[in-house]
């Protein structure tokens, strides 16, 4: 029997044994190449360092188009935002299904080519045709270029003991969104149809490109020091990659942590309807930023956040040692461990299940 393949990424055994042993020619202008847990790689070409971000095209037809444009671009866009510098290039491949039409292309290009406008990106090559045996949602991919100076970025290998950690938005703000969005039906039995309405527009809290920036005024590395999008397994997962990639310890306080109430409520009434248990903090959550600021910038981190209308809370501090460790509101303390599952997956196809078998 061959091992049992999962959904998503491939594991980090796989990664670290198979890709990174094996990256082509060695080049030292790449600075930060392919590592677990980093969604960018730097490239230093002397006046200039290229922030570059690969991911595929996500495009979910359900979402509606309008949707499913924005989500496809601020997925592509958050990535290189995280380094604290906007995303300025675009270079994607579309690999079409066969029955998508001219015109929903028309639709979904329009929408693509407005939401690049509005942050400023410009699309710069691609390539576009339809294909057989492709289908939605990963119809193509694309690289995402933010240009800065040698100096003029953040990792999440750059948290030092001391700082702050700043949460924003609360988690599992992807998973209440997208399942809000698909099954509304499930929100209007529990909480009605006007909950069920308002809860579909936790979708657009789903990028980190205003956080992101945002905090860059801050100052890199003098300010903020490190950020990340809390995306596949949610708050817990990003801070065990800043941890890990910055070789230090993270201690959060539990009450300190928040969750937007129209989030706990999705959460609670999917949980409910599928009979599987939900960590919110272990919940993939595309649009919740982790990051560590100094800690003489805290308060204005947390004033500059908040000018925006984004929700902020230190959470925790960066401190010497390894791992994330949760101190509760007794004052015991509790070893957060790297999340075995993301619950978002199991909870959308049993969600999916359960509706098909009812609609037979």
């Amino acid at each position: 029997m061959g091992d049992h393949l999962v959904m998503g990424k491939v594991s980090r055994k796989v990664f670290e044994e198979v890709i990174l042993p094996h990256l082509g020619r060695r080049d030292p202008s790449i600075v930060v190449g392919p590592r677990f847990g980093v969604d960018f790689s730097v490239i230093d070409l002397g006046d200039k360092v290229l922030i570059v971000e690969v991911d595929p095209v996500f495009v979910v037809p359900e979402y509606g188009w309008e949707r499913s444009a924005w989500f496809a671009v601020h997925i592509l866009a958050s990535d290189v935002a995280v380094s604290g510098v906007p995303p300025r290039y675009l270079f994607i491949d579309l690999n079409l299904p066969l029955g998508m039409s001219d015109e929903e292309l028309r639709t979904l290009w329009m929408l693509i080519h407005r939401e690049c406008e509005k942050l400023g990106i410009g699309i710069a090559a691609g390539h576009t045709g339809r294909y057989g045996g492709v289908d939605y949602p990963m119809i193509g991919g694309a690289t995402m270029i933010g240009v800065t100076t040698r100096d003029g970025y953040v990792t999440p290998a750059m948290a030092r003991p001391g700082d702050a950690v700043i949460m924003t938005k609360g988690p599992a703000v992807e998973t209440a969104g997208i399942l809000a969005t698909m099954f509304p039906q499930v929100l209007a039995r529990r909480y009605g149809e006007v909950f069920a309405e308002k809860a579909k527009e936790i979708f657009w809290l789903q990028s980190v490109v205003d956080d992101a920036l945002t905090l860059a005024k801050l100052g890199l590395r003098t300010g903020v020091t490190a950020m990340h999008d809390a995306t596949e397994y949610g708050v817990w997962g990003a801070l065990h990659d800043v941890a890990e990639a910055s070789g230090v310890a993270i201690r959060v306080y539990e009450d300190r942590l928040f969750i937007r109430p129209d989030v706990q409520r999705v959460v609670a009434a999917f949980s409910e309807f599928t009979g599987i248990p939900v960590d919110p903090y272990a919940a993939i959550s595309e649009g919740t930023l982790i990051a560590t600021v100094r800690p003489e910038k805290v308060s204005k981190a947390v004033e500059l956040l908040r000018s925006r209308g984004i929700d902020v809370a230190v959470i925790g501090e960066v401190v010497e040692g390894s791992g994330v460790t949760l101190v509760k509101r007794d004052g015991e303390e509790a070893e957060i461990p790297v999340p075995r599952q993301d619950p978002f997956w199991p909870v959308f196809f049993k969600t999916l299940e359960i509706l098909r078998g009812e609609e037979r």
